[in-house]
């Protein structure tokens, strides 16, 4: 896939082609942003001219000094003290001069957290996901002859959940998995880390919290505030996905080029708000509080990253295909683009119960935003110079979702499931589960 010309922004790209950016803003139906463009081109301005102002001050603090020594050298001390005089105002002026610089510097950072990362080329306009476009479909999906009920209906036949003493233990948006459900929950994870450490990916298992830097390094502010439980007296919080822990793992991290790409498929349960209103397709085990995911992410060259992005999703459907799931994949458009990443792709099973498809999971490239507030940098071999990574995180499974496909895609009309044959070893060579 070709690159786009423009990656993550920096300030210098606003400071030289600030309509770009705005461009890019108005693509996305953030005009509200529009004006923050502006005012990091202006504060930048005056940035620089404080800078300059710095600069200039050293400097004639530094002749001073050196004139100083000169003149007590030649016993002139009355003349040394007058321009001793002068170095302390310059002093005073320099201190007021650097926190007016530190003020400036953190404006813009702080304003600059808040624009959005320039997106590929690629990428279709729309204003949400109602505007996804369809990339490609795998696997024929297919509609039985015969009712496929509810995956909460389906479980609870199996013996397999239990909403209500969750609900009394912990309140909406968790459960109990029990019996052959809760191993088969377990089945899907430990195959979807075996598949992928066969595509040579390093398996981890990563801290489930991390610290406030480190969530900002690796997504918006809208984004933490509607996923992010804090932990409270603590500058902790959960994660919501693995993705969180491992691209931290590299912060501040100057990485050899010779040792990428890294690529790592992580285990972790995830925890997130969730906010907003729930239909019927969204109860049961669909959006909840609490799950488990296996995840995979790549930090690598930034000439690589796009080759890394549609290795990335390819694995994805693999899997599902393996385990006879029918997918799709689904463009992210630009209104529904979270703002770090530059392009984005899902991947949606088969519901032959809604005989329609559903996300199961997501492929993101995030160029080199997360690697500039995370401070991730590559140098090569025999060179000074260093530059951002790019990186990159998609879903290999989330069971609860993944357990809803699996389920419907494998209903029989006598209530069984059927297990395929990739995934036996892995269920004590059961071929089917029965009530």
């Amino acid at each position: 896939m070709k690159r786009g010309k423009v990656d993550m922004i920096d300030i210098k790209l606003i400071r030289e082609n600030p309509e770009l950016v705005k461009e890019n803003i108005r693509k996305k139906f953030q005009e509200h942003k529009i004006k923050l463009v502006d005012e990091v081109v202006e504060l930048d301005k005056k940035s620089r001219e404080i800078s300059s102002k710095g600069d200039n001050l050293r400097m004639n603090r530094k002749k001073l000094s050196e004139d100083i020594g000169k003149l007590m050298c030649e016993n002139k001390k009355e003349e040394a003290e007058e321009i001793k005089k002068e170095v302390e105002k310059i002093n005073t002026e320099l201190e007021e001069n650097e926190k007016k610089e530190e003020e400036y510097k953190a404006k813009i950072k702080e304003i600059m957290m808040v624009i959005p990362n320039i997106m590929h080329e690629s990428v279709p306009i729309g204003k949400d996901d109602s505007e996804n476009v369809e990339v490609e479909k795998f696997g024929e999906p297919k509609v039985p002859d015969y009712e496929i009920p509810y995956h909460t209906d389906i479980m609870e036949k199996l013996s397999g959940i239990d909403l209500d003493s969750a609900r009394e233990v912990a309140g909406n948006g968790f459960y109990y998995l029990t019996g052959d459900i809760a191993r088969l929950h377990s089945a899907l994870l430990s195959y979807a880390r075996d598949f992928m450490i066969n595509k040579g990916f390093t398996y981890a298992i990563p801290p489930y919290m991390i610290r406030s830097d480190v969530v900002t390094g690796v997504m918006s502010f809208e984004e933490m505030d509607a996923m992010m439980y804090k932990i409270e007296g603590e500058d902790l919080y959960l994660i919501g996905t693995s993705e969180h822990s491992m691209i931290g793992k590299f912060k501040g991290k100057i990485l050899d080029s010779e040792n990428l790409p890294y690529t790592m498929t992580s285990y972790s349960p995830c925890f997130r708000k969730e906010k907003g209103s729930h239909g019927i397709e969204e109860r049961g085990v669909y959006r909840i509080h609490q799950f488990e995911k296996q995840e995979m992410i790549v930090v690598c060259e930034p000439e690589d990253s796009y080759k890394w992005y549609d290795k990335m999703w390819s694995y994805t459907v693999e899997l599902f295909r393996s385990l006879d799931i029918p997918v799709r994949t689904l463009e992210c458009c630009s209104g529904d683009l979270a703002d770090l990443k530059a392009k984005s792709v899902d991947v949606e099973a088969w519901s032959p119960r809604q005989k329609k498809y559903f996300e199961v999971g997501s492929c993101s490239n995030l160029t080199d935003a997360q690697a500039r507030r995370l401070g991730i940098r590559i140098k090569k071999k025999g060179e000074k110079q260093t530059y951002y990574a790019h990186t990159l995180n998609n879903t290999v499974i989330a069971p609860p979702r993944m357990l809803i496909a699996f389920l419907e895609n494998n209903y029989n009309e006598d209530g069984s499931i059927n297990i395929p044959e990739v995934l036996r070893s892995y269920m004590g060579g059961k071929e089917k589960l029965k009530a």
